[in-house]
């Protein structure tokens, strides 16, 4: 049961009697997450450009080369399947974060955003080394694992 007022947004757990008020901040938190949405449109699009350029055709998931337009094509595909491979996570970090803590979540997205980018433009040098340039994203990912912890501890009383 979801109850509305101009005041704020409460929604109910049914039968259990907890509440958890939704802070108009939310806001923040909701385009964070459509934010990471575009990332990943932008990461397949790259991918799509590269499979195209070197005849990579579906079903093909990585080029069997592993040098030159092969290993290219295989730093663009990986960059996008390791950022699907964390995706669950991060939205659910950031949704559940959010609910308590919603300017530290939505600042966490975005730094996890920017890393991803960061790494993303590292990989597409062709240079695996090159994608630490975007390790600063886990510091995004730290602030998105301690407010949902917080917010879960909050939750159970301990704190």
């Amino acid at each position: 049961m979801v109850v509305c007022s101009k005041f704020a947004n409460t929604v109910l757990a049914s039968g259990t009697g907890t509440f958890v008020e939704i802070p108009s901040d939310y806001g923040y938190v909701v385009f964070a997450g459509i934010a990471s949405g575009i990332l990943l449109a932008w990461q397949s699009i790259q991918v799509g450009k590269m499979r195209r350029r070197f005849g990579i055709h579906y079903p093909i998931m990585y080029s069997p080369e592993t040098t030159g337009n092969g290993q290219l094509f295989n730093c663009y595909q990986r960059a996008h399947q390791n950022t699907l491979e964390n995706y669950p996570l991060v939205l659910m970090l950031l949704f559940t974060g959010g609910l308590q803590y919603p300017i530290p979540a939505a600042l966490g997205g975005a730094v996890w955003i920017a890393g991803r980018v960061a790494y993303s433009k590292g990989y597409y040098t062709g240079d695996p080394t090159k994608r630490m340039r975007g390790s600063f994203g886990y510091l995004g990912l730290a602030i998105l694992f301690g407010s949902s912890s917080m917010f879960g501890a909050k939750l159970l009383g301990w704190l």
